[in-house]
């Protein structure tokens, strides 16, 4: 069994490579957004995003836009303001502006049917959650860092499964929450993770042929 941060986003490393073809870089992003969506950034991490290079070439891709805007603004943000962001966006008092737990937005409530189903994948994908994470396997954070493991060109799954999960439990919510991250009152930084989320899950949906089904948006209140 593989153990996985399940909303730590720390198994695998984001390497700061440049934005070549989405393809190459899949296991990559999703690294990204599983570091981002778990906690906050490092200063390390935004000075590598800070460095990024964006090809001329990919800036009229459907990431490069989202890319070079990452770039711009992690290197006009410190780890402090990056972590004060963090904790107002998905923390908060009581709760942040956004819930990032795909059955909050499958059903409109915490710990329901979907994470039940998910959990039944993950072992059946030989994954299990580590005993020090207390955030449930649904946190679009735990979601990205399996898609992440599954999606890497070395020892991954193969296209069919990659799908299968990918429909399951991540296009029918993932991409309503990345815009919803983009309209978060208190977003900056995280107002672009949103931005390049929203692009990637798009991506993601045709390169893996799967036919989006999203479900409604959940304000939250």
């Amino acid at each position: 069994m593989t153990e996985v941060t399940m909303a730590a986003g720390d198994s695998r490393e984001f390497n700061g490579a440049s934005p070549e073809a989405p393809e190459a870089l899949r296991s990559n992003v999703y690294a990204l957004l599983a570091n981002l969506t778990a906690g906050p950034p490092s200063a390390e991490l935004l000075n590598a995003l800070a460095s990024i290079d964006v090809p001329e070439d990919a800036a009229d891709t459907p990431l490069g836009e989202a890319w070079a805007m990452l770039q711009s603004v992690a290197g006009n943000t410190s780890a402090d303001r990056a972590a004060d962001e963090y904790q107002d966006v998905f923390i908060g008092i009581g709760r942040g502006e956004v819930v990032p737990f795909g059955s909050w937005y499958l059903t409109g409530f915490l710990m329901e049917k979907p994470l039940a189903v998910l959990r039944g994948d993950l072992e059946r994908l030989g994954f299990r959650r580590q005993e020090n994470v207390s955030e449930s396997e649904d946190h679009i954070a735990a979601l990205c860092d399996v898609m992440g493991m599954i999606s890497s060109q070395t020892d991954g799954a193969d296209h069919t499964e990659q799908a299968a999960f990918f429909s399951a439990h991540v296009a029918p919510w993932a991409g309503q929450f990345f815009q919803d991250l983009q309209n978060a009152a208190s977003a900056r930084l995280y107002r672009v993770v949103g931005f390049l989320g929203e692009r990637f899950i798009d991506v993601e949906t045709k390169y893996l042929e799967v036919t989006p089904n999203p479900v409604e948006r959940r304000v939250v209140t």
